[in-house]
């Protein structure tokens, strides 16, 4: 008799320590989840943005020469919005080839680090130093090209300032380097599409867990870093820091901001960005218990979300909005705040996925 009940405390704790029965969904199909990813939103995402950033390295190497036009800056500022742009649909993919590797950072580290350090950007252009090799993110990437093609989006002005050959030079060597990571991980989906549609399980180190992790992590990115760390909100802040917002000199910060939530909803959904609906995170919650209500929980608040953020101000600069501390960016604030256990903590339990990376916000 305490043989059997041995046994069965043995299966009971074993049961508890695997999480809850919802998490091993024998009904759902991963495989095809992680099918629809890759083929409708992860590559085309990466194909899209190198297409694009191939177009915004033709336009800067016609800035690269003492004559160029306000016409050649327009086009280059153009390309540069086209491919930040794409690059708001594919910046929360950073596995595989876009993760760490020994030295080097993900892709987001590599090209897409905000806000930029202009004063040792001017250091290097002075030095004629284009080596990109180096711990130094700050100083190159999308942000880095914005930087040095927009000027506070006076055209006059950055126009101007590369009639410096020095300043050509450095905004070359760091478009080259942008384009040569997206090329290298865009490639890579060649071959990694198969072990990444392949790992089906929901341990550690398997598609459906570095995915799910880089996309709650690429929320955290959006609410911490893209509102409310300009705004002011942070621990430790006590007052508006709206320099450090997105797409600062360009001013396409609310342009960028409603971009990348939308690309995080069509995550959620499975849903690619020309709206094709496929099976996502949503068709997986579905299949668990409590599922269907954590969904119809996230939808309500993911409508609060864009409501808030409908209703920040167009007609200026989002950093004008924060540095006026506006009633609009606290509520947006607020919201993007709520809902963070939604995606975070209440999914990653009834998925029974673990949280992998350190935010530090404590959801």
């Amino acid at each position: 008799m305490k043989k059997l009940l041995y046994l069965l405390l043995l299966t009971t704790g074993l049961g508890a320590c695997g999480g809850s029965s919802s998490s091993s969904s024998p009904s759902f199909d991963r495989k095809a989840m992680l099918q629809n990813y890759a083929d409708n939103l992860i590559i085309p995402a990466y194909t899209q943005l190198q297409t694009d950033v191939n177009a915004l390295k033709t336009a800067i190497d016609n800035l690269n020469k003492a004559n160029s036009t306000a016409a050649d800056l327009t086009t280059a500022q153009n390309a540069w919005t086209k491919a930040y742009t794409s690059w708001q649909y594919a910046n929360a993919y950073n596995f595989g080839e876009a993760g760490e590797s020994g030295l080097r950072k993900t892709l987001f580290d590599e090209v897409g680090v905000f806000p930029v350090n202009t004063t040792q950007i001017e250091t290097l252009i002075t030095a004629n130093n284009t080596d990109t090799n180096n711990f130094a993110r700050d100083t190159r990437g999308f942000l880095a090209i914005e930087y040095l093609v927009f000027d506070l989006n006076n055209t006059q002005t950055a126009l101007n300032k590369l009639q410096n050959a020095n300043r050509r030079n450095y905004l070359v060597a760091i478009t080259n380097h942008l384009k040569s990571n997206i090329d290298r991980v865009t490639n890579s989906w060649a071959s990694y599409k198969t072990t990444f549609v392949n790992s089906t399980g929901t341990d550690v180190g398997s598609s459906t867990s570095i995915l799910y992790n880089e996309f709650v992590k690429s929320y955290e990115n959006l609410k911490n870093f893209k509102v409310q760390l300009p705004a002011g909100k942070r621990a430790g802040q006590t007052a508006p820091e709206p320099t450090r917002v997105e797409a600062y000199y360009s001013a396409k910060s609310l342009e960028m901001l409603k971009l990348h939530l939308t690309a995080l909803e069509n995550i959620w959904y499975g849903k690619s960005a020309d709206g094709k609906d496929g099976i996502g995170f949503v068709e997986y919650l579905e299949k668990v218990n409590g599922g269907t209500t954590l969904i119809a929980s996230t939808q309500a608040q993911l409508t609060a979300v864009k409501a808030a953020l409908d209703k920040v101000p167009t007609a200026v600069p989002l950093a004008t909005s924060m540095q006026n501390n506006s009633t609009e960016v606290n509520n947006l604030s607020v919201e993007l705040q709520k809902h963070t256990r939604f995606f975070k903590s209440d999914m990653s339990s009834l998925l029974g996925i673990a949280i992998t990376y350190s935010s530090g916000d404590g959801d």
